[in-house]
């Protein structure tokens, strides 16, 4: 990418797309395009094919979708399927018709087989049944990652797609009902300090591994790969470790400073038993992550300090 290039960032408002409009700002690209949802309904045919009409982007990065934890993907399952499916045929056709240079789709490592072997390797999607809690949106993924590759093949559209870990940071959503993991358990454990709880229970047991990684790093990994990689695999994209929720859960009540007690309800789902990347790809291309867990939780408690107050109501 150029300096100069157009480029559209979808989702620029969520975490991921808010940091990867960071990173390009703070390497010197001006003219980057964003739309407010009030300003542009992605889920809106007419209205995207009318959007890249008048701007002619050079290159898409897709961070739009509609994205929640177990309990919200359980709650709503139909809204996930067609938002998603919906948002993304939209960009991506219309990136397509109107010459976007080369666009990057992000997809979720939930699209993985619920019961897949550890490490997660990018060859093994599609070979087994996904997990129930989110598998409305992990179908919209798949068909977004195939969309990609279906473009690729048929049209010859440089459209490359990439499949991030479980994320954090500045920007990251901390509603009571449709949070991920980590940004639930800040506020939780945040909330019970404040109120002087006595303990705070987390969902599970405690036992599922998951591996977790800092926004910041994922927008640097996905700068890198749209200028370093055309290719119709998928690529993931993580740290390469994992940490069980129990230690992980620990680990922000120790940042958070709540000194009440830690339990956990083993009637509520776990999800997913493990989540690991298999990163060698990556890797091999020439990027890893940098930012180690306990210093990314502490700069995500300090940004979620100044914005707590967005977060009342939800």
């Amino acid at each position: 990418m150029n300096k100069n290039d157009k480029i559209y960032i979808a989702g620029h408002r969520g975490m991921v797309g808010s940091a990867i409009k960071r990173l390009l700002e703070k390497r010197g690209f001006e003219n980057i395009v964003t739309r407010t949802r009030s300003e542009l309904d992605l889920k809106n045919q007419q209205a995207v094919e009318d959007f890249f009409l008048a701007e002619k982007p050079d290159y898409v990065f897709l961070a739009a979708a509609k994205v929640g934890g177990i309990h919200a993907n359980d709650t709503y399952p139909a809204d996930f399927i067609r938002e998603n499916l919906q948002i993304q045929t939209n960009i991506i056709d219309s990136a397509y018709r109107n010459g976007v240079k080369k666009l990057l789709f992000l997809g979720s490592t939930c699209i993985y087989p619920k019961m897949a072997p550890q490490p997660l390797k990018e060859e093994y999607l599609l070979t087994g049944p996904l997990e129930p809690t989110n598998e409305w949106y992990a179908i919209a993924k798949i068909a977004g990652l195939k969309m990609c590759a279906a473009y690729r093949r048929q049209y010859g559209f440089d459209a490359i797609s990439v499949m991030p870990t479980n994320l954090y940071g500045p920007g990251d959503n901390f509603g009571l009902e449709n949070s991920h993991v980590l940004p639930a358990l800040m506020r939780r454990f945040h909330e019970a300090k404040i109120n002087s709880d006595p303990e705070v229970v987390v969902w599970g047991t405690g036992t599922p591994r998951r591996e977790f990684l800092h926004v910041d790093d994922m927008a640097d990994a996905v700068l890198y790969l749209m200028e370093n990689y055309s290719d119709e695999e998928t690529v993931n994209i993580g740290v390469g470790d994992d940490i069980p929720i129990r230690d992980v859960a620990q680990m922000v009540k120790e940042v958070v400073g709540f000194e009440g007690e830690l339990t956990f309800d083993s009637s509520k789902p776990d999800g997913t038993p493990r989540k690991w990347l298999d990163v060698s790809k990556l890797n091999n291309l020439g990027w890893s992550a940098t930012i180690p867990l306990l210093k990314g939780l502490e700069d995500t408690y300090n940004w979620f300090l100044v914005h707590q107050e967005d977060f009342r109501s939800v």
